[in-house]
């Protein structure tokens, strides 16, 4: 991609340039912002840094060798302009120090129509990647932010390492002292730097405000290196702890390089150099007032969307807290224009929902979209997008995983989706839409991981290169394996990791992986959270972690023509909590027997659970051809003869979604959980069982509404409490050569 790179003239911005450059993108422009009045020091922004500008930028861009876009910041001297949006997130707000840096970004596009990214220096403050991903999104641009969440020690030292040489212009920390430390260079701070973080806790590289840097030379410096001739240290706080003072350039000059050359490659003298003033763009104006003008508008999908009662099915699972509600159409083929038209009624059918029950989309915690076509994939995104926005979300949009399901095989239409909702809005989203080498970028509006209520869901992972974005190759477990580290990015985010915290992992395997290669994928899973769970055990000293439970589902394709693409659902502790107060299997009820079934110490081979501090309750339970035989051949009494003959009737179904039913309703209660507490409860089943989707719906609502009567308790009042996934295969182990297979989540209010 083309590239315009936000610069102050720092270290971080100089680096983040280098990594663009490494991983194939092309810098065609700079652009920064610069003070009104450079004799005044402005300290107080959260957005900018303007300590190390570089006192005439055509300078900035002799020593680059490329064109440079500036603008004066409006908003020094006007500190009610500074943060007239205040909360993490930012909307579009006329006055706000953001919008100098939109209509910088809107000037070089225009002057630049090839720039398709920004690049930043941001390393750890999502206060100022969240700004410039809105004005990203806002143009149209890809944000880049290779530094995002890297290690401060191990960047510093890179940084060093691959010729940045910067000196401090700033300090502003405990141990940092202005007449000591101002004008030195970070390769001979470094050791002094990591002292001070070992005794009172300061970033290294300086993402708390500790101190500023400017570059003097990097291998990006092309044509000649800034020689500091003469300065001034002035002190802004005399404050005996962290002193506050900056470095003010007075006189320097240009040491122009062997062979200096501009981009273009052609020899340039000095005096040629110094004569290319129009190289510097200056960007006038104040921020727009019209927010209408400002943001790219959000199309609205006001089509009245119609369709026969005989055509939709939904089911709602309700609870206190959270609650799931599904929606797929049936038999479409023949009245349905396609995919869009299919996701469109599916959408407008759950958003109708929401509303009826006081909700919207802004409740909604996780998404599965499933589409029966994957090569139809930017036509359902682009449906998507236009239901769920940023606007509707403002604490965060949902994360998602999607996949394509063999839908019309089962007599569906070509859209499917389940959401996870909440009752409340105190989930906290991660949503990092920059692409950097941290994890994958989420552009789109959907987020990697959503926390509600101790539970975090994740986003589903596939194995891409975070700073590429592309697949790895190498086959499904080399796949896996980046997968697994993503998810793992992204769950020390929220102080956790998926080796100690997982309750269970959902893995998708593409019907392209053969079936040699799967069971190599779950040996690959194992042998990865065992090695991540050593590690935790000698760095951490963890006496007690999560022993997760399985699913792995054989889909029809995955996004990207992926191998595997996983899902973990993780418990995340309040403070107050530690691992250790983590236990597993808390039997202390008798569940009461129905249909006849009696207990057998081979039920216990069916199916895997974690229960979570008596708050969670998982299960994964499995009926394989094995066990199906054993059910359907057991005796029944007399009073179950009708029973027999029904299930003789639909191929013995009847009879195993009762066991399925019993089996899970032994679990519950024996956990000390009920039904009402259950969140959602999936039930997969393979289209080898040749039979439409309608006719299973069917015989589990009988088998519930038959619990429902035996068990007055049990309240389902109309709605189906279970969703149908059809799948070419799923299980608890990589065959995925189950009958039917149970997912149950229950989490207490």
């Amino acid at each position: 991609m083309k590239v315009v790179a936000l610069v102050s003239g720092g270290k971080d911005s100089c680096y983040a340039m280098m990594k663009c450059i490494q991983y194939g993108h092309q810098i065609v422009a700079l652009a920064n912002l610069m003070p009104a009045d450079d004799s005044v020091d402005e300290l107080d922004s959260y957005m900018y840094q303007t300590v190390s500008w570089a006192p005439n930028n055509c300078e900035l861009c002799r020593v680059h060798g490329i064109a440079i876009v500036q603008k004066t910041d409006t908003w020094i001297h006007k500190a009610s302009r500074f943060m007239r949006h205040q909360k993490l997130s930012y909307r579009m707000t006329p006055g706000d120090e953001v919008e100098d840096m939109y209509i910088l970004l809107n000037e070089v596009k225009r002057q630049i129509p090839s720039v398709t990214a920004v690049s930043s220096g941001a390393i750890a403050s999502d206060y100022q990647r969240l700004r410039v991903e809105s004005v990203c999104s806002r143009l149209g641009l890809v944000s880049l932010a290779y530094l995002w969440k890297q290690d401060q020690s191990l960047l510093l030292q890179e940084m060093i390492t691959n010729g940045i040489n910067a000196i401090t212009v700033k300090v502003a920390a405990m141990g940092l002292e202005p007449g000591k430390h101002l004008g030195k260079e970070i390769a001979f701070l470094d050791p002094y730097l990591h002292k001070l973080k070992e005794s009172y806790g300061i970033n290294v590289c300086g993402e708390g405000g500790e101190y500023e840097t400017l570059t003097l030379d990097c291998p990006l410096f092309v044509n000649a290196r800034i020689v500091l001739d003469e300065f001034q240290v002035v002190l802004h706080s005399a404050d005996s702890i962290a002193p506050v003072g900056v470095l003010h350039p007075l006189a320097f000059h240009l040491e122009y390089k062997a062979g200096s050359a501009s981009l273009s490659g052609s020899r340039e003298t000095e005096n040629s150099i110094q004569e290319k003033t129009g190289l510097v763009f200056e960007v006038q104006g104040e921020c727009p007032q019209n927010s209408e003008a400002m943001c790219l508008p959000v199309a609205e999908v006001t089509d009245s969307v119609e369709v026969t009662d005989n055509r939709l099915n939904i089911s709602r699972r309700k609870k206190d807290n959270a609650f799931s509600i599904c929606c797929w159409l049936q038999e479409t083929q023949k009245t349905s224009a396609g995919l869009l038209d299919d996701l469109r009624v599916v959408l407008k059918q759950i958003e109708s929902k929401l509303v009826r029950y006081g909700f919207d989309w802004g409740h909604v915690l996780y998404i599965h979209l499933y589409i029966s076509d994957m090569n139809e994939f930017v036509v359902a995104n682009e449906t998507y997008v236009k239901f769920i926005t940023h606007e509707k979300c403002p604490c965060g949009v949902p994360s998602r995983s999607t996949i394509e399901l063999p839908l019309l095989e089962v007599g569906l239409g070509k859209a499917y989706i389940e959401v996870l909702v909440a009752n409340d809005q105190s989930k906290r989203v991660l949503h990092v839409q920059s692409i950097s080498c941290w994890a994958p970028s989420c552009i789109g509006p959907y987020s990697q991981a959503t926390l509600h209520k101790e539970v975090l869901q994740m986003a589903g992972q596939l194995g891409l290169d975070p700073p590429t974005m592309t697949l790895c190759n190498g086959g499904p477990t080399v796949e896996l394996e980046q997968a697994l580290q993503n998810s793992e990015a992204v769950a020390k985010c929220f102080n956790c990791s998926i080796s100690t915290s997982a309750i269970y992992f959902v893995v998708y395997c593409s019907t392209y992986v053969a079936s040699s290669e799967r069971l190599k994928i779950q040996e690959k899973l194992d042998a990865f959270l065992k090695q991540m769970r050593v590690w935790h055990f000698e760095e951490r000293s963890m006496s007690k972690v999560l022993d997760p439970i399985f699913l792995f589902v054989l889909a029809s394709n995955l996004p990207k023509s992926a191998l595997v693409e996983i899902k973990p659902i993780l418990y995340v502790t309040d403070d107050s909590e530690t691992v250790s107060e983590i236990v597993q299997d808390l039997s202390c009820m008798k569940a009461p027997l129905h249909w006849g079934f009696q207990h057998a110490d081979w039920h216990e081979s069916c199916f895997q659970k974690c229960v979570v501090h008596e708050k969670i309750c998982a299960v994964i339970l499995s009926i394989t051809c094995e066990i199906a035989a054993r059910i359907c051949s057991e005796s029944l009494d007399a009073s179950q003869s009708k029973d027999c003959q029904t299930s003789q009737a639909d191929g013995g179904m009847g009879r195993l979604s009762r066991f399925c039913i019993y089996l899970l309703n032994k679990i519950i209660v024996e956990n000390n959980f009920s039904w009402e507490d259950v969140t959602n409860l999936r039930l997969y089943f393979p289209t080898s069982l040749s039979m439409p989707m309608v006719t299973l719906s069917a015989i589990f609502s009988s088998a519930f509404d038959e619990l429902a009567v035996m068990n007055p308790r049990m309240k389902i009042d109309g709605d189906s409490i279970f969703n149908l996934v059809p799948v070419l295969g799923a299980g608890r182990s990589a065959t995925m050569d189950d009958i039917i297979t149970c997912e149950l989540f229950a989490q207490k209010s």
